[in-house]
């Protein structure tokens, strides 16, 4: 006796084509598209959500949640200091006090829980996707991003004419970590100047981090270690708790964009 139903191959193809084609076309516009989906986008994404925002996440690679997966050297435990621990408390993660307002908890369970929020609250994703360029309006406002597919990359020179898509949106978040894509390409548009991350410094990186971040540009939030590279900020290692303290952050700053532009 069969346990599943009967299908057939052409049925599994048309279920993935038919419901990613789907979701592709309703979000080439959304109200906030989330470049980068580590801890800081994770979170940004999961806050808009929840307020009904309409969020898509464009990664370039073919998982979630950059380094909050891997810790800091390879080992798979995570940092936050006070009171950013209270974050693991709302996603149900379990973690111990290391030493006085440091806590360490299991890399892959606080990232999947944080991926799991943010889906559960109605983010999309389109992951093996790189950022290209960004979409500006006549007046020099951020109004999307231009897409390709992260396996273009890889292909020989002489056979990478594959021309990218654009995707629309009201505001965008640059979370893309120290490599802040998004702010160099407006940076090569000669929109911003940036500084380059710091040095080291723990201690004050992270308040640093969480205080400056905001609006660079008309449209364009930057959250996470982005913020360090664009403003010369030290660099804070592998600590996590500014990464979703910033998150939140941004997702307040677009609120109130969205807010003053209605």
């Amino acid at each position: 006796m069969p346990i599943f139903e009967a299908v057939s191959e052409k049925d599994v193809t048309r279920a993935i084509v038919g419901g990613f084609l789907q979701q592709f076309s309703e979000y080439a516009e959304s109200d906030v598209i989330i470049v980068g989906a580590g801890p800081s986008g994770l979170m940004a994404g999961r806050e808009l959500a929840q307020q009904g925002y309409k969020v898509l996440l464009v990664e370039r690679n073919n998982y979630l949640g950059g380094g909050f997966w891997i810790g800091g050297y390879l080992m798979n435990k995570v940092t936050l200091r006070a009171p950013a621990h209270r974050l693991l408390d709302e996603l149900g993660v379990p973690y111990q006090e290391a030493v006085r307002g440091l806590y360490v908890a299991d890399g892959p369970h606080a990232c999947s829980k944080l991926i799991g929020a943010a889906c559960d609250a109605g983010v999309k994703v389109a992951n093996m996707t790189s950022f290209d360029d960004v979409v500006v309006r006549e007046n020099g406002r951020i109004s999307g991003v231009v897409i390709n597919w992260t396996p273009v990359n890889a292909l020989p020179r002489e056979i990478t004419c594959v021309d990218p898509v654009a995707l629309e949106a009201r505001v965008v978040i640059d979370a893309t970590g120290h490599d802040a894509f998004v702010v160099k390409k407006a940076e090569e548009r000669g929109m911003i100047k940036t500084v380059g991350f710091g040095a080291m410094w723990v201690d004050r990186s992270e308040d640093l981090i969480v205080e400056h971040t905001g609006e660079v540009l008309p449209g364009l939030v930057v959250c996470g270690m982005a913020v360090s590279t664009t403003y010369g900020l030290p660099r804070m290692g592998p600590t996590f708790g500014a990464m979703l303290l910033s998150g939140q952050r941004a997702a307040v700053v677009v609120r109130e964009a969205l807010a003053k532009a209605a």
